[in-house]
């Protein structure tokens, strides 16, 4: 073993010191008081119990799959490392959203008194989310490779991202569900029939909503990417022990990931706005936002640049080997810049979009669409030069490197992605709890920036979802002894097209769920307001815990056949077809997938600020007929935004996964 793997020990340790010092910050800051705290109490209280519920019905599909692993590769050695790899990710995703739902509260008693206060609450919620899956995530993988096989198999690492991937399926796709029915129910009877606000706590299903955003886009968001992230790294370690005939390929890619550690956190200490934005407009001050984030995440960049070229040039002496890393940083940050350019509510496309909305419903509707298939053009050139120029430079582990350096930075990017979440809490906790406009208007600003970083964190996330995908699928050939596929063998194009069919099913039953689930969140909150006949001016109190819990079962219900749907189809064709085929289905799979959750993910992040755009005044502003008819493209973009196009993360990078470890079953 190097000495050398003490440097990503040192980083990952030093990351969960400087989680720790973040979370003591929020926790020392002020929690206000009165309904601002009931109400964040009643968020927390309903995502820990979605998560408990959760966690319960892992535990048993857990261990069943743990068994069969065993069973297959003949090890108990593999089990162990599968179970390891969901308790962390699970553990990941756990402490992450629950610090989320201690900073929202106090993200909304900040913004009373200090703009620049209750941004940096905020922001430190999201680096903790942030920061704890780079490091837990680096530092599991050496414990994992260490203690189960004292630093010589790799290979059983693919054992420790199947758990992970696992534990995202459960979170990603489960907690999509959970959030979007929640939304698209208390939407539906306050916004559409009742004509009350969107954060209004009449509405029995608010609380549930607010839930979401921390189970979906929090806990479900870290997940993908803690799976990403451990995914790319084994990937590349694996590919990196057949490529090269010592230690370097191993352990470049745990150097890179100790890099990118160092590079985020970093990057991270210089994403601070002025004081002085407390009296601006809010135009200032959602600009500032903006320019503190970009600043952090540029310099992030550079470092991880800079930092990648010195390692690659003095550990391994190959700078073909520091392109491949170079282009998929910079495809990554196109991607986000692609996709932050198409949802904004500032240009055009997002506003073309308001516009339509004068010819009704359906003019909202097309343009959605529309706007959504042309986003999809640049992050699949981007991915595309990536991968053909990686390749070209490198060879196959150039490319599994590619995937590394694309999540180089993850730690901030991710970070600024969960700051969304919490400050659309910050935001719905200053309307319910009625604090005062100051603090309205200034929780709306950080709410409105974080839109755009929502939106772009959901691009970079398919982005390195599709990197990762491909990493499995080039071990896959590796492992499988496959130098060449023949498409023009009818297996093969069987496979293909199979494949290529899997994202269409997979985004369809999604949707059918959030659909199942908004039309019991419906019914319950058209009954809460029939029998309670003061709810609706505000004499009685709302039964919220009731949706939560409809929410809750409906979403494990309905999760579990797209699940086993990802775990079933890769072994029936490599069984009935042969590996060539599951070639076939993962090449299938991964290009449709990719291009459908590019897809979905934009035309809802447009259609919701197409909405948001119309509130701020424009095209006649609240309660016009514009309004009316953004609302309606709204819900239908948020289960395309926010459960099946990040769902389709998880299809096209466990199917690989899968179809990985089930080789021996098929050869």
């Amino acid at each position: 073993m190097s000495i050398l793997i003490l440097i990503p020990i040192a980083l990952a340790v030093v990351d969960l010191f400087f989680v720790f010092y973040v979370f003591n910050k929020i926790k020392r800051s002020e929690k206000g008081e009165g309904k601002a705290l009931e109400i964040a109490k009643a968020i927390q209280d309903g995502a820990k119990a979605f998560l408990i519920r959760e966690f319960k019905t892992m535990a048993l599909v857990f261990i069943l799959v743990a068994i069969v692993l065993g069973l297959i590769q003949k090890t108990y050695l593999a089990p162990l490392m599968f179970l390891f790899g969901a308790v962390i990710s699970s553990l990941t995703g756990y402490l992450g959203m629950m610090v989320s739902t201690m900073a929202n509260v106090k993200t909304a008693h900040k913004a009373q008194k200090n703009f620049a206060e209750s941004f940096n609450i905020s922001i430190w919620g999201g680096e903790v989310m942030g920061f704890l899956v780079v490091g837990l995530g680096l530092l599991g993988i050496i414990l994992a490779w260490g203690i189960f096989t004292g630093f010589k198999n790799a290979e059983l690492l693919i054992n420790y991202a199947f758990g992970a991937s696992f534990v995202a399926l459960f979170m990603r796709v489960g907690g999509g569900i959970f959030t979007k029915s929640a939304d698209v129910g208390a939407d539906l009877v306050g916004k559409t029939e009742l004509g009350i606000p969107e954060d209004d706590p009449r509405n029995p299903a608010v609380i549930a909503d607010n839930v979401g955003d921390n189970v979906g886009d929090i806990a479900g968001m870290g997940s993908d990417l803690f799976e990403s992230y451990v995914s790319s790294i084994a990937a590349a370690m694996v590919i990196g022990s057949v490529a090269f005939t010592g230690s370097q390929g191993i352990f470049l890619p745990l150097l890179l990931a100790a890099v990118g550690i160092f590079s985020s956190l970093v990057g991270s200490l210089f994403i601070k706005v002025s004081k002085e934005l407390a009296q601006a407009d809010f135009a200032k001050q959602t600009t500032g936002i903006r320019k503190a984030m970009g600043r952090g995440i540029l310099l992030a960049n550079a470092l991880m640049i800079i930092g990648s070229f010195l390692v690659i040039q003095f550990y391994v002496h190959d700078y073909k080997l520091f392109i491949a890393v170079l282009l998929s940083i910079i495809s990554g940050y196109i991607i986000g810049k692609s996709t932050e350019y198409y949802t904004s509510e500032q240009k055009k496309p997002t506003q073309d979009i308001a516009i339509a909305t004068q010819a009704g419903p359906s003019g909202v509707i097309l343009e959605g669409l529309t706007v959504g298939m042309k986003s999809s053009v640049i992050p699949v050139i981007s991915v595309a030069a990536t991968i053909v120029l990686a390749h070209h430079f490198a060879g196959l582990y150039g490319i599994a490197l590619a995937g590394v350096g694309i999540l180089g930075v993850l730690g901030i990017n991710l970070s600024t992605d969960c700051y969304g979440p919490i400050a659309d809490n910050a935001a719905g906790i200053s309307e319910m709890a009625d604090l005062p406009p100051e603090a309205r208007q200034r929780t709306e600003a950080l709410d409105a920036v974080g839109n755009s970083t929502a939106a772009a964190g959901k691009g970079f996330a398919i982005g390195a979802a599709a990197l990762a995908s491909l990493a499995w699928l080039v071990t896959f050939a590796q492992q499988g002894g496959l130098s060449s596929v023949n498409l023009f063998e009818a297996r093969t194009i069987a496979g293909v097209f199979i494949g290529a069919m899997l994202p269409f099913l997979f985004a369809s039953l999604t949707m059918k769920s959030v659909s199942h689930g908004a039309l019991e969140i419906v019914n319950e909150v058209r009954r809460q307001f029939k029998e309670k006949k003061g709810l609706i001016d505000g004499t009685e109190q709302a039964d919220h815990k009731a949706c939560i819990d409809l929410a809750t079962k409906r979403s494990l219900k309905e999760m579990s056949f797209p699940a086993l749907l990802v775990i079933v189809v890769p072994i029936i064709i490599g069984v009935i077809l042969g590996k060539e085929a599951v070639t076939g289905a993962l090449l299938g799979a991964l290009s449709s997938g990719f291009i459908l959750a590019i897809f979905m993910a934009n035309a809802g992040g447009a259609w919701d600020n197409a909405k948001k755009y119309i509130e701020a005044g424009n095209l006649g502003g609240k309660g016009s007929e514009a309004h009316k008819a953004a609302v309606i493209g709204d819900t239908i973009g948020d289960p395309f935004k926010d459960t099946a196009g990040p769902s389709l993360n998880i299809l096209i990078k466990l199917i690989g996964v899968v179809a990985l470890l089930s080789l021996p079953l098929f050869i």
